[in-house]
Formats: structure tokens, C-alpha cells, sequence
């Protein structure tokens, strides 16, 4: 038997082809689970290091011995450089009993929690690691213990992935066709899409999977909207998820075989929309606009998908910024509030878009401290993801030169009526095909890895 399995930037979830049909894994009593992970115990990271008086000491002695070494050799040290080495040697020295540690084992991955019970243990516990949407960190550039702590924890989703199907089929699941999107989000753009394929399928691998491929994951959808028509015809499939937006071209339908022209992709999707609505509707409430905290402080508070940038925010100092907006920063700091801040993002976005408005309660940083936002927010706040969206397909109508029949749309972020006109109104003469926002993908993945 081989899986289908689409690694989300959101959610996850899996297929397999079982006697003609497609059927989904189920991950409890769902379909799917949010690709967030929380860690009991504390992991370590390299850019963690800070000197506490111990290592101040360590870093004297240091100094000292080379100062003394210099002068029995007769060179001449400044103090910065003695200082500058010194550290280096206490830094190296620290990370490598970090490692040695034991919650800096793969051990510790072991404990892990997934999906939306990840938030609430992480709520509970109030202490720990939470990592949400991994995938998105694929493609930037790590330094080389995260991106052995971002391999190990695709590894434990992907193992999770696996050993729940084995358990639901009754045979061990060994092989795996993975959705890929056409562009990884990237900091170091091509290189980026090699190290995000890279450390899948070392990943995979690593899972339990003997041999895996990929699928880009608009083919994939193509793949499932073949399935279902009858009559051969030109499409443009767009599959428009939390992280990216792709793009296919592909002729589906009748006996033949689906055949896909071409792809194009954007690393944009559903969560720059939130990191737009969080810094326009709700982080005013934190002083943004009204005080002198930089504005790059507010986006390292929303985005909590980047682990650096959740890091930098926590290490601010705010004692001296204006009430009330001192306290309630301070509040957002500690541990587990931007994660229930942009959980409420979340729900904000999902509300908005059937609905005039929504009211929020922040009371987990002020008591009775709430937001109010209309839909009109929503929509100007995703103005410049449909601007990009508008430019990508137009690039594709003007590649494909010519209106296809019909256009498939799918993908979380389909659900929204101001996602649907835009993509409608950039095919006016096609015929628009809702597809299941949250499967359509994974139903392709599995009849491809069965194919």
C-alpha cells in the first residue's frame, strides 16, 4: 500500500487508494490535524546562549590564560580580541553539552503532542515548545542545529502520519507519494526548494518510509478533479493553502490520462492574510501606531509560525512604554500568549468571511480587554495577497493564451467569497468548480501513489 500525504502549512492528512476508493486516515474522529507540535520539555537552540555569571566567570579565565599565552610567545592581544575568542570557546563548549543533554535528544521528540491538542496541552502546561506550521521553515536558511531540530520534528509528523495509517489499514505503510508546493517560502530562493526537498525526504526516511516521491500539489488536485469528470477539457487548477499558492494547467476528464501542462506558484497564502489582519485589527490594542515600539516587533509577536522571530519578541523590554500598552506587551510576552493571539487571529479570518463582523476577548492579557473587527477589515487586509494573486493569474491566462473551460478551486483558503470572485473574475468566460477545500489535494495524492 502507498500513501498520499499532504504535509500542510496548516493542516495534514492522508489517503490510500483501498479497493478503487479513496479513504482518508483518521486521526482520531478527524480527517485531518493542525501541523503543530508541542514539546513537553524545553528544546535548546544554538541562539539561545546568553553569558550568566558562571560563563562571565569562564569567560574571565579565558582571558586571563590568553592574555598570559600572548605574552610568553611575545604578541600583542587587544582585550576585545581576547574577549571575542574567549566567548566563542564558552559558546561552543555550551552547545555541545547542550547535545549532550538529554531534552535536546531525539528522546525528547518522542513526548510530543500534534494537531489542536498540541495548543491545549501547550496552554495547560504553560511551559515547553510549541512549534506551529513547520513546514513553512523548510525553505530559509537554518542554521545547522535547527535545521536538524526542523528535520526532527517533520520526521516525528511524518512518523505520526505513518504509524496511524498502519494502525487503520492493518499493514505497515512503507512508501509515500508527498505533495510539494511549486514554491517552497524561501529566505534563499532556489536553494530554497532543494534544502525544503531535501530535508522531507531525509525526514521520511528517517519516519519509517522506505521510499517516497513527490507531487506538486496542484497536479495533485488536478488528479482529483479528473477523477470525478467525464468529459475531456482544459482546466486551471489553483490550490490555495496557509502557505502558498499554486497553480496548474492540465487538460482532465474522459478515459484518458490527466495531463498536466504546467505549474506556477507563489510562496503567499492564507497566513499572510493573518499576519496582515493580526498587525491591522488586533495589534493597535498593543500600541502599534500610537507608540514608538518599532512595527517589526509587532510582526515577530504575530508570527508565531518562525521560531527566531517568537524568540527576538520575548527578549524585548517594554517597562518604559506608555500605559496601557507597557503591560498588555509584557502579557503578550509571556509564555503561550501569541500563540492564543493568533489562534484568535484564526478564528477572526474564519468568521469574517461569512459574516459582517467579529468580537474577540483578549482576556488572557486584560481582563475585559476585547476586539471588534468588520468584515471590510478582512478584505483590506488581504488586499495585498489578492494583488498577488491577480498578478498570478494573469501571468498564467496571458501564458496559456486562451480561457480554459473551466477553472478548479480548492484549498483552505477557497472557502472565502472575496477568494472566489478574485479568481473567478481573472477567468471570466470558465466555469468555476468548488472543490473540497480541505481533501481535494490528498484525494489526488492518493490516486497518484496508487497509479
Amino acid at each position: 500500500m502507498k500513501l498520499g500525504i499532504d504535509f500542510g502549512t496548516s493542516n495534514s492528512a492522508a489517503a490510500a487508494v483501498i479497493d478503487g476508493q479513496v479513504v482518508p486516515v483518521r486521526f482520531g474522529e478527524a480527517l485531518q490535524f493542525r501541523t503543530t507540535v508541542y514539546f513537553p520539555e524545553v528544546m535548546r537552540d544554538p541562539d539561545d546562549f546568553e553569558l550568566t555569571s558562571a560563563l562571565e566567570h569562564q569567560v574571565a579565565e579565558l582571558i586571563e590564560s590568553g592574555r598570559r599565552d600572548a605574552n610568553a610567545a611575545g604578541r600583542s592581544r587587544t582585550p576585545q580580541e581576547l574577549r571575542r575568542d574567549a566567548i566563542r570557546v564558552v559558546r561552543r563548549q555550551w552547545m555541545e553539552q547542550q547535545v549532550r543533554e538529554p531534552r535536546s535528544s531525539a528522546a525528547l521528540l518522542q513526548n510530543a503532542v500534534y494537531g489542536d491538542e498540541a495548543l491545549d496541552a501547550y496552554f495547560l502546561e504553560n511551559e515547553g515548545n510549541l512549534v506551529q506550521s513547520p513546514k513553512s521553515m523548510l525553505g530559509y536558511n537554518l542554521h545547522p542545529r535547527a535545521r536538524q531540530t526542523i528535520t526532527g520534528i517533520a520526521t516525528h509528523i511524518l512518523e505520526h502520519i505513518r504509524l496511524t495509517a498502519s494502525r487503520q489499514f492493518q499493514v505497515n505503510v512503507r512508501t509515500a507519494t508527498l505533495g510539494r508546493p511549486v514554491q517552497f517560502r524561501s529566505s534563499i530562493g532556489d536553494a530554497g526548494n532543494a534544502q525544503a526537498m531535501e530535508i522531507l525526504e531525509s525526514a521520511a526516511i528517517a519516519a519509517g518510509f522506505d521510499a517516497v516521491d513527490f507531487l506538486e500539489e496542484p497536479s495533485a488536485a488536478a488528479m482529483h478533479y479528473h477523477a470525478g469528470s467525464r468529459e475531456r477539457h482544459d482546466t486551471v487548477v489553483v490550490d490555495i493553502g496557509g502557505g502558498t499558492t499554486d497553480v496548474a494547467h492540465a487538460s482532465i476528464g474522459g478515459d484518458g490520462a490527466p495531463q498536466i501542462h504546467r505549474a506556477w506558484g507563489i510562496p503567499r497564502g492564507g497566513t499572510d492574510i493573518d499576519l496582515a489582519l493580526s498587525l491591522a485589527a488586533y495589534m493597535p490594542l498593543f500600541g502599534r501606531g500610537i507608540t514608538r515600539v518599532p512595527t517589526h516587533h509587532y510582526v515577530e509577536a504575530a508570527m508565531v509560525q518562525d521560531m527566531t522571530r517568537q524568540r527576538d519578541f520575548r527578549q524585548h523590554r517594554y517597562q518604559d512604554v506608555d500605559a496601557p500598552f507597557d503591560k498588555r506587551l509584557q502579557a503578550l510576552q509571556d509564555t503561550g500568549n501569541t500563540a492564543r493571539l493568533y489562534r484568535g487571529v484564526e478564528r477572526c479570518k474564519i468568521a469574517l468571511s461569512s459574516a459582517p463582523s467579529h468580537r474577540e476577548l483578549l482576556d488572557f492579557i486584560e481582563r475585559d480587554l476585547q476586539v471588534e473587527v468588520e468584515s471590510t477589515a478582512l478584505v483590506e487586509a488581504a488586499s495585498t495577497y489578492l494583488r498577488e494573486l491577480q498578478e498570478l493569474l494573469a501571468e498564467v491566462r496571458a501564458d496559456i493564451g486562451r480561457e480554459p473551460a473551466s477553472v478548479f478551486l480548492t484549498g483552505g483558503m477557497s472557502r472565502a467569497g472575496y477568494i472566489q470572485r478574485q479568481v473567478a473574475a481573472a477567468f471570466p468566460g470558465a466555469r468555476l468548480v468548488q472543490g473540497d477545500p480541505s481533501f481535494g489535494v490528498v484525494q489526488g495524492l492518493a490516486l497518484s501513489a496508487a497509479s
